[in-house]
């Protein structure tokens, strides 16, 4: 009986739980990450601040995780529209090049680190190290994800579900979002 109500609940307001539920998660990423910045301009304006050019690893990264999200965009379509071999090309290049992304931060940090920015130095420093560095476990996260869906891809039949096409969706989804998410923040760091 339980069952029926729930099926109910969902056919009367056209979303599903999961997609409220990350919604909900992604909201409260964002908040954190509002919060990172807030205290970032916070601290910025008490002083003791050192101003520092954001190496050049950081756009290539940023280009490399823009990359990703057309490639996960392209596997959702393509799995929607029953192209097997690209939507399965498409997941390992995203998942491909979230690995790139990550590698790339940590050689940006390592390039910071040799320019004398310290994650325990300078207030400046330490917010990057910070705020960088959240993002990327998020991403990791979403490397974690993209390896279910990958599971999904490889190790079930290639059939059209629409439970499987949701599961596509939310990874999608949450990934476009650590996609912008990096965007908006390295933008941040650099107008401040």
């Amino acid at each position: 009986m339980q069952t029926l109500n729930y099926q109910q609940e969902y056919t009367q307001s056209k979303i599903h739980p999961h997609k409220l539920a990350l919604w909900i998660s992604l909201a409260s990423i964002l908040m954190m990450f509002a919060a990172f910045t807030s205290a970032y301009m916070v601290r910025k304006g008490a002083g003791n601040w050192l101003d520092y050019e954001i190496p050049s690893i950081f756009y290539v990264s940023t280009a490399v995780m823009l990359m990703s999200s057309v490639a996960i965009q392209y596997a959702y379509l393509s799995y929607k529209n029953g192209r097997e071999i690209a939507y399965k090309v498409c997941l390992i290049l995203t998942f491909l090049l979230g690995i790139t992304f990550v590698i790339l931060q940590y050689q940006g940090w390592t390039e910071l680190y040799g320019l004398g920015i310290e994650i325990n130095g300078n207030p400046s420093g330490s917010f990057f190290y910070v705020i960088s560095g959240v993002h990327a476990a998020h991403v990791l996260g979403g490397l974690a994800i993209l390896s279910v869906a990958m599971i999904h891809a490889f190790g079930l039949p290639f059939t059209f579900l629409k439970n499987r096409l949701t599961r596509l969706e939310l990874t999608t989804t949450y990934w476009h979002f650590v996609d912008l998410l990096w965007v908006y923040l390295l933008f941040f760091l650099l107008i401040q």
